[in-house]
């Protein structure tokens, strides 16, 4: 088009963003401001939501400016929305600001700051929001209840999560959906409830599906209930036969007891009903650019020898500081040399290396996954934040990771 004018742009990055083009979406905005065009409201929030899936936090702050110039950002929508790009962005400080700002708050806002405060791993402040609710006039609703229950079940707090699962329908007037049974399970499992978990899937009133079985699956692999993981593994083969996660999650399990004989034949079952293992990536932000790796994949980056000289100086940093890496979160049976080798090109390894490269003291290093950080990595990460005096903030498919000084604030309840 010769002429391109404020729908048209607004056009292309609402159809990028709904389709999962955030990348693009991002590209165009910046091209956007460079012809000197004004985004417009429905353009600044596609671009909010392309930021929280992307974690951009330097394009989300942008926005914001704009919101706030074009006195967007009174607006109760605008808030929700913001909430949830800081809040994906690992800001949580900044999402609590925008909440507090509204003294009528709608139940979207208080969903978002619960489930902020949840995915963060941060179940007493959720807690505390919860009960601040019915003052306020705002009641809970089924997706609040969601978030409270994935709160109490990613910071342990069972009793807490039980007494408002089994409250629910005489204290709010919601009747128990298959998510709130999933989160109540899960709650359980990690908190090595197993059996409890179970029989509370046996005594439920409708049918379990994908998520309760798959909460059930993890659990098992946790706590190496080898058992019921096969019965959880055997529903999930029958309700989702394309999905690799509970082929993965129990060659996890048989791999951690050198069972590789399961291991091998739970690949050529993947092969013979051609389910395919969704590839893992990681991403960082830098300089508003992203970069994306992959695991062992920085053969195209033009970076490449840079990256792998900063692998090499944390592994000797990590050495000297004692670390051993769990090789039983390699799920092939090759030499030990080998796995070591696996284990530090993850691609969230890769790209903490290039944060400790390009972003400068002082400045958090922010990583997103699109899957479960593995133990391992978890367990080196802990350890580079305390060698090298950095943060680094990892987002991974379930939850947020501050790691810092050689801890992080799961607590390693994960």
């Amino acid at each position: 088009m010769e002429d391109r004018d404020n729908a048209t742009w607004r056009g292309m990055i609402k159809a990028y963003e709904r389709k999962g083009f955030e990348l693009e979406a991002l590209d165009l905005f910046a091209q956007m401001q460079r012809q000197g065009v004004r985004p417009s409201f429905p353009s600044l929030i596609s671009i909010l939501s392309a930021c929280a899936t992307l974690a951009s936090l330097q394009y989300g702050r942008q926005v914001h400016a704009h919101l706030v110039r074009c006195q967007f950002d009174g607006d109760v929508y605008v808030a929700s929305v913001l909430m949830t790009m800081y809040v994906k962005c690992g800001e949580l400080v900044k999402a609590k600001l925008v909440f507090d700002k509204f003294p009528s708050k709608d139940i979207i806002m208080w969903n978002s700051i619960i489930s902020g405060y949840a995915s963060h791993g941060l179940g007493e402040e959720a807690l505390k929001v919860f009960n601040e609710m019915p003052s306020s006039g705002t009641m809970p609703n089924k997706v609040t209840l969601i978030a409270i229950l994935t709160a109490c079940s990613y910071a342990g707090k069972v009793e807490e999560g039980l007494e408002i699962f089994e409250s629910m329908e005489s204290k709010y007037c919601v009747t128990p959906t298959v998510e709130h049974y999933s989160c109540t399970v899960d709650m359980l499992g990690r908190a090595g409830k197993v059996d409890k978990a179970m029989e509370l899937i046996e005594s439920m009133t409708i049918k379990p599906d994908a998520t309760v079985w798959g909460a059930l699956l993890g659990a098992c692999k946790t706590h190496s209930r080898l058992d019921l993981a096969e019965v959880a593994a055997k529903k999930l083969f029958e309700i989702e036969p394309e999905n690799a996660g509970p082929y993965i999650l129990l060659s996890s399990i048989n791999a951690s007891r050198s069972k590789w004989g399961d291991v091998a034949e739970m690949r050529k079952n993947m092969r013979t009903k051609n389910v395919s293992k969704f590839p893992g990536c990681s991403w960082i932000e830098v300089g508003k650019k992203v970069h994306m790796f992959t695991r062992g994949g920085i053969r195209n980056h033009p970076e490449q020898a840079m990256i792998l000289m900063m692998l090499e100086k944390t592994d000797g940093l990590l050495r000297e500081a004692g670390y051993s890496p769990d090789c039983s979160h390699v799920l092939h049976d090759v030499d030990e040399e080998e796995k070591v080798d696996s284990l530090s090109r993850h691609s969230e390894r890769l790209a903490v290396a290039y944060g400790l490269l390009k972003l400068p003291e002082g400045v958090p290093i922010r990583v997103m996954k699109n899957l479960r950080v593995c133990g391992d990595c978890h367990a080196a990460i802990k350890l580079i934040s305390k060698v090298t005096e950095r943060e680094i903030i990892l987002r991974d498919a379930n939850r947020f990771h501050h790691f810092n000084n050689g801890e992080c604030s799961c607590r390693d309840y994960w």
